[in-house]
């Protein structure tokens, strides 16, 4: 195989870039000028365009199917909450005030054993998105079988 003919150019860069060169071809125990051949070849490679062009796209097609779900989950989850809500201040009467001390104690107790619940749920436990679509798929006049 023949070697190339080159030429000798001169350029002006600043000297932290030079800098920078020249730490990147010591670490990677290349020449400065095979690094800089390397990105002027790539800089002018008629298709490095739309090889850049395509993995942006492509990154952003992922990023917008990763937003998309997210704002489901967003939304169930808020969705989810508004339910709970609106049947919990609808089907529960105020306490009198004899009967606040123990339901304050008996709700922190409670709320105490609901978080470390969510705790191990988010853990380990099955995610209430893919609960809901298990549930969705049985039909409802069959009994659960475990």
């Amino acid at each position: 195989m023949t070697a190339r003919p080159r030429i000798k150019q001169t350029y002006r860069v600043q000297a932290d870039l030079a800098r920078q060169l020249a730490d990147h071809a010591r670490s990677r125990r290349v020449s400065q000028v095979a690094i800089v051949e390397a990105a002027l070849a790539s800089f002018l490679s008629p298709d490095g365009a739309d090889r850049l062009e395509a993995a942006v796209s492509r990154r952003l097609d992922r990023l917008t199917r990763q937003a998309d779900r997210l704002e489901w989950h967003v939304e169930l989850s808020n969705e989810t909450l508004a339910l709970f809500i609106r049947f919990w201040l609808t089907s529960n009467a105020p306490l009198p005030d004899t009967a606040r001390a123990a339901a304050q104690a008996m709700g922190k107790e409670r709320w105490e054993r609901f978080v470390e619940s969510l705790n191990r749920r988010m853990e380990l436990g099955p995610r209430l998105a893919r609960e809901l679509s298990q549930d969705v798929r049985k039909p409802s006049a069959e009994p659960d079988e475990e």
